[in-house]
């Protein structure tokens, strides 16, 4: 019997994505996502108010200390996932600037009332312009930013207590050094 070329090209496709397939598994982490943020300045904010107070600036974001900016929405469930380690670290004195990610204002004022609001301040990006600008994948998305208005770190997904002892601490380290 002789082998035809159409019956050696499945096999052939098989195995190009199984190798294929294998070295994706072999990154060093698959979780992490390139950002072109990180090392450079806080990107443009095109936010409007959230619950009366006026939007921050990117000013706000230089302003010599080391600042958080978390995106968020109510109908985020890894948000809620993670909200327990922001109001953990807003304890501890880290500053928190949120950003409502293309929310319904009411649901969000909600959301914050019933989990407690860890945020210094807080601006909606109901259009999504903002997101766009900064690269967001999706919601949560955090970013560690020195008191340059640099940003030091990208995080996309929820912050756990995993992540927050192995990215988001070493990364506010990182900022505050520079800061000074």
């Amino acid at each position: 019997m002789k082998l035809k070329p159409m019956m050696i090209l499945p096999p052939l496709v098989f195995l190009g994505l199984a190798a294929l397939f294998l070295w994706g598994m072999q990154r060093d982490d698959p979780r992490a996502l390139p950002s072109t943020r990180e090392g450079g300045p806080v990107p443009a904010l095109t936010l409007s108010a959230f619950g009366g107070d006026a939007p921050f600036t990117r000013e706000d974001l230089a302003n010599g200390e080391v600042v958080l900016v978390n995106f968020f929405a109510s109908w985020c469930a890894p948000c809620r996932i993670e909200h327990e380690f922001l109001v953990d670290l807003a304890d501890e004195g880290v500053v928190i600037y949120g950003i409502n990610y293309k929310d319904d204002p009411v649901k969000a004022q909600r959301y914050l009332a019933d989990l407690s609001n860890p945020y210094a301040r807080i601006a909606a990006d109901s259009t999504g312009r903002t997101g766009l600008d900064w690269g967001l994948y999706g919601v949560p998305e955090t970013y560690v930013i020195d008191g340059n208005g640099i940003v030091v770190k990208r995080f996309a997904g929820p912050i756990t207590a995993s992540i927050l002892d192995n990215v988001i601490r070493p990364a506010i380290e990182t900022a505050a050094a520079r800061s000074n």
